[in-house]
């Protein structure tokens, strides 16, 4: 049996992390079997709408390389592939009456006021439980309320006895007390299916295998079965997908602010990092391997290795791992990527592909960039402590002297490039009896003003030139004077 699988999102604003990494263990697990990965708009909840987001959805796809083998604009035989479409085609109507007929659901005229008085309070929350009150209706009572145009529901029928149970590809066998499984509502008020309706009879049309989604729908998942036993339709096989938590071990919300596809793509993250990282976020594979293509998640992908524990979104490991991707690009493709940063930072008529090529193993994300090389415009004010380096066996007092020797030493320097510049401060060490470092030392945080950089003295000079290097040496003599 070919492998199906589908992505089914509401258009409700940005990808969560956690809807994206359904749709990539949806598409990997489908295509690891060389199966069909499906797009579904599940837009019942028009009130919850946001104007392009399903442009959002599409974008983000293609971004990521899961491109569905099925959808709103690939028909596969199986659309429409929008739920309101679906809807207007008379699809789920069509089926809640079927099971209406059957006794598996019926209609509910209950009105708001008598339902907020079912409302009670279990363990601190408030529930409400419906008690079949309209089940008992006569099928002349319901004709006559139909007729009248009274506003109604179609809730399912569920059993107040024995016990339901259904099997997790990763929690196992589940069984739970029918007592404890509402009559939810199949169609609401205004005509359109409920999310836990609509899904279960659009995955069975779509002849969907497997059922990828969070955990938070186990619970559920008794009613989706009652459903498909009430039709007579084969079971999916289901895989729920652990929780992803924040590190403050709180489920991962947007007061984070990296809970969204493009929220990181606005903090700078490259897209196929995003997605290696989020793989990760509860499947574990058979090897210590961490960085992976799109390519190679496919190959090596075992739903079976999805662990059941909370995942925990930790930022620090997705900014290594995305320092990793940009470490592997060529250095054309990093300059595309870097040179809107280093704009951001430098106006002055510099080198910027040289400037690129020092940042490209020293960043974690494009946004590093500016407060990295901002120093080649302008050296920021800093405090003259910074002369001071044990390593080097350098402080102001000594990093004065030596400027003040170097100094004519660079004005009489015509080759400024840096092998030649580091050859001059080479000789000047051996010539004064100390050790390079302490003579590079004074002149990189002059010409800098910053105690990291991504080059040393010389490579810096050679960027900045023979004038502004030399100027800079000046005003750090001058700021050591007066303020040692």
């Amino acid at each position: 049996m070919k492998i199906r699988t589908r992505y089914a999102p509401s258009p409700t604003g940005r990808m969560h992390v956690g809807n994206l990494r359904t749709a990539l263990y949806a598409y990997l697990i489908a295509k690891h079997e060389g199966g069909d990965f499906l797009l579904r708009i599940e837009d019942t909840d028009q009130v919850r709408q946001v104007e392009g987001a399903v442009d959002i959805i599409n974008r983000t796809l293609a971004d990521t390389g899961l491109i569905p083998d099925e959808s709103p604009d690939k028909d596969g035989g199986v659309g429409p592939y929008v739920q309101s479409e679906r809807v207007k085609a008379g699809i789920y109507d069509r089926y809640a009456k079927e099971l209406i007929e059957k006794g598996e659901a019926y209609y509910c005229f209950c009105d708001a006021e008598r339902l907020a008085s079912l409302t009670q309070v279990v363990d601190g929350k408030e529930i409400s439980v419906y008690d079949k009150h309209c089940l008992h209706l006569s099928k002349e009572e319901v004709e006559e309320k139909l007729a009248a145009g009274l506003p109604h529901v179609i809730r399912q029928n569920n059993p107040q006895e024995g016990t339901t149970s259904f099997h997790d590809e990763l929690y196992g066998d589940i069984e739970v007390e029918n007592k404890e499984l509402d009559d939810m509502i199949l169609i609401k008020s205004d005509g359109y299916p409920t999310y836990n309706f609509a899904n279960v009879v659009d995955d069975h049309l779509m002849g969907i295998t497997h059922v990828v989604r969070g955990n938070e729908y186990i619970s559920s998942t008794p009613k989706y079965n009652r459903l498909y036993e009430a039709f007579g339709w084969e079971v999916p096989a289901y895989i729920h997908c652990p929780l992803i938590m924040g590190e403050d071990k709180k489920k991962l919300s947007k007061r984070s602010g990296h809970s969204s596809y493009e929220d990181l793509i606005e903090q700078g993250f490259l897209p196929e990092a995003v997605v290696n990282f989020i793989a990760l976020l509860g499947w574990s594979p058979d090897s210590n391997e961490e960085i992976f293509s799109l390519e190679q998640l496919v190959k090596e992908f075992d739903y079976k290795r999805i662990g059941r524990s909370p995942a925990v979104f930790d930022y620090t490991k997705l900014r290594w791992m995305n320092g990793e991707y940009l470490k592997a690009m060529d250095a054309e493709t990093f300059y595309q990527g870097a040179e809107k940063y280093l704009k951001e930072a430098i106006t002055k008529d510099l080198d910027l592909r040289h400037i690129a090529e020092l940042c490209h193993t020293r960043i974690e994300i494009w946004p590093d960039i500016p407060d990295m090389v901002d120093f080649f415009e302008k050296v920021p004010d800093y405090d003259i402590s910074m002369y001071t380096h044990k390593k080097s066996k350098t402080n102001p007092e000594i990093a004065l002297k030596i400027l003040e020797e170097e100094l004519p030493l660079l004005e009489a320097q015509d080759d400024f490039t840096n092998d030649a510049l580091f050859a001059m401060l080479k000789s000047y060490s051996a010539e004064k009896g100390i050790k390079i470092n302490t003579a590079l030392w004074p002149v990189r945080t002059a010409v800098s003003g910053k105690a990291v950089t991504p080059a040393g003295a010389s490579e810096i000079m050679e960027i900045l030139g023979k004038e502004e290097s030399l100027a800079r040496v000046r005003a750090a003599i001058e700021k050591l004077k007066a303020e040692s």
